[in-house]
């Protein structure tokens, strides 16, 4: 990236100079490299800020324009546990007349097939489920999804932010129409994203103001932002196999230290398909502002979200958690530095904690 913020600083859309094309064929090749490895083609990507504005354009951009297309609003259907990037531009969608339905998943945080059936109505049209939760890191049967979907003519929206780079992810051939993907989940720069889109989809841009990605996204584009993406997304590729077998294996020790030591943990979301590296758990009868405030100094943990603002974790309700349970929780993410020392170390402050506070509350 570094080149792209100095000495190579053209505007991509300026192509009447050779800082410009310079630019513009930086841009080019980010692309193709970015569609190699989604196995799509590169004008099926679109350059957003971030997965964020990608769901809201997705959403809302293929809502409105279909509305228009067939002078009616129809029926979208979601699941409750969905990131607030996705359920927020829904609920917006509701208040201007469209018809929202949002399943709650069984308790291991997985929408079966028969839910979504039972769900589907004539005048279904869109469907937005994530394929890993980011929370709770559960993996949905995305394309079975994708198939029920596509039986019945009904355009397919997937949030692929968290799974990106860490498991496979098949769009063109039987996935998603419609998915979204953000670089700093890859370890690329924070600021921004991407939304796939297959031929034919038709979207109405929520932004006005110049002609750049066949007007859908107005703007100067971020250069080194994107090299940046492309880049990650090459690099995440090439050892994702590796890597997700290294990581899984230390989240199940984790899971399995801190299990052993207080067996009254619970574990939130299906261990089985489950991102390799995340591990939520609820620790029961304790406080969980006093959890949190105790493993600040020494674990980077949440209890939701990073976008839930302090607030009990939606998804973690919708599972059945009660709101203590939910405020006792632990998100944990390992990352592609994490040692089995790290690991150690973890599991025996935060076995630490609870057992102090356990015996505090006795």
């Amino acid at each position: 990236m570094h080149p792209y913020w100095s000495q190579n600083w053209g505007n991509a859309a300026s192509q009447q100079h050779r800082e410009g094309i310079r630019a513009a064929a930086a841009v080019n090749l980010a692309r193709e490299q970015l569609a190699s490895s989604l196995d799509v083609k590169p004008k099926q990507i679109l350059f957003t800020s971030g997965a964020t504005e990608a769901n809201n354009l997705a959403l809302l951009g293929y809502a409105r324009a279909k509305a228009k297309l067939l002078k009616k609003k129809g029926h979208i259907i979601t699941l409750q546990t969905e990131h607030h990037a996705v359920l927020d531009p829904l609920r917006q969608l509701q208040k201007e007349g469209f018809e929202l339905t949002e399943i709650q998943p069984d308790s291991n945080g997985i929408v079966r097939p028969e839910q979504l059936i039972q769900a589907f109505r004539e005048d279904t049209f869109l469907v937005s489920i994530m394929t890993a939760n980011n929370e709770i890191g559960v993996i949905q049967e995305i394309n079975e999804i994708a198939e029920l979907c596509q039986e019945r003519n009904i355009t397919f929206h997937s949030d692929a932010a968290q799974a990106f780079g860490h498991i496979p992810i098949i769009f063109n051939s039987g996935g998603p129409d419609l998915m979204c993907i953000s670089a700093h989940k890859v370890y690329g720069p924070k600021g921004i994203g991407a939304l796939i889109i297959k031929p034919n989809i038709i979207l109405e841009p929520l932004q006005w103001g110049g002609k750049q990605q066949a007007g859908l996204r107005p703007g100067t584009l971020p250069v080194p932002l994107i090299i940046g993406f492309a880049k990650a997304a090459e690099l995440a590729q090439e050892d994702m196999t590796n890597r997700a077998k290294r990581l899984k294996d230390l989240r199940n020790e984790l899971w399995k230290t801190l299990k052993t030591n207080n067996s009254d943990l619970l574990l939130n979301g299906c261990l089985k398909n489950r991102l390799p590296h995340n591990l939520n758990i609820t620790v029961p009868n304790i406080s969980g502002s006093k959890l949190h405030r105790e493993l600040r100094p020494f674990v980077s943990c949440s209890s939701g979200s990073a976008c839930s603002s302090g607030e009990p974790s939606h998804v973690l309700l919708s599972l059945g958690r009660s709101f203590k349970e939910a405020s006792a929780s632990l998100r944990l993410s390992l990352g592609r530095d994490t040692t089995i020392t790290e690991i150690n170390a973890a599991a025996e402050k935060i076995n630490q904690v609870i057992n102090q506070l356990k015996t505090a509350a006795n």
